[in-house]
Parts: structure tokens; C-alpha cells; sequence
């Protein structure tokens, strides 16, 4: 694997998760464009933007999104490995379940859920309302 300025976690991270979703490294064509927009001088003098191809599925993605090629190629392996799970799985990649993880958390409560959760509430300050200090009681 190419040598990426990210740190040796996230790089053993992106190595494991192409290894989950099969994406070897020989599989992967790369090549590099000129990625204009802003940047400035750099981004016109230099090939920063980085397109991959993934031989096996034809899979392509481009990623331009910092100045850097190097943070680019690693961003770019990142979305393949994306695309490629999403493929393979279908729906349920973990894109689709930490919507779905969100969506359950934010969905309205029934109303026995809500009684129970109020019924804890009151009985919590029953307890709290015992512990109180009243002058006269010792």
C-alpha cells in the first residue's frame, strides 16, 4: 500500500476495510488529473485530483476534495472501498445503517414507552425528595 500523509491508525484502518470488501491494491488503476477550482496557483500548477478504477467491477471514483495528492489518493481509496461495499451489499452498507440507527433514535417515543419513562421519573424523585434535609429531624 502506498505511503499516505494520515496517520498509521487510519492507514491500518483503510488497509483492514479493503481487505473486507476484497479491493486489492493490484486490482486498483490510478491516475491523476489537474483538479482546478479553488487553491489557487497550486491546485492549477499541479495533479492533485485522483481517479481510480477498479478493474474487476468497473467501478471508478474521482476525489479532489483537499490540495494534497496524497491525502487525495487516500481519500479516494476510501470511497472506492465505499462504493464497492455498497455493491456488494446492497443496501444495508454501513452508510445505510447508521441512517437507519439515527432514524430509530429520533422516531417518537409510544405512549406506554413515555408513561414508563415518566413513572421512572416520578418514583427517581420519591428517592431524591426522601433524601432531603428538614430542620427538626434529627
Amino acid at each position: 500500500m502506498p505511503d499516505f500523509a494520515v496517520t498509521e491508525k487510519k492507514r491500518k484502518d483503510l488497509e483492514m476495510r479493503m481487505a473486507e470488501v476484497g479491493l486489492k491494491e493490484e486490482d486498483i488503476e490510478e491516475r491523476f488529473t489537474r483538479s482546478g477550482g479553488p487553491g489557487g496557483q497550486h491546485a492549477n500548477k499541479n495533479s492533485t485530483c485522483v481517479v481510480l478504477r477498479h478493474t474487476p467491477s468497473g467501478l471508478e471514483t474521482r476525489c479532489l476534495k483537499e490540495r494534497s495528492q496524497s491525502m487525495n489518493r487516500f481519500l479516494a481509496r476510501r470511497q472506492l472501498a465505499d462504493k464497492l461495499e455498497k455493491m456488494i451489499k446492497g443496501e444495508k452498507s454501513r452508510l445505510e445503517q447508521a441512517r437507519e440507527k439515527i432514524r430509530r433514535q429520533k422516531r417518537r417515543r409510544s405512549r406506554r414507552a413515555k408513561a414508563k419513562m415518566m413513572d421512572d421519573k416520578h418514583h427517581q424523585a420519591e428517592k431524591k425528595k426522601q433524601r432531603t434535609f428538614r430542620p427538626g429531624q434529627d
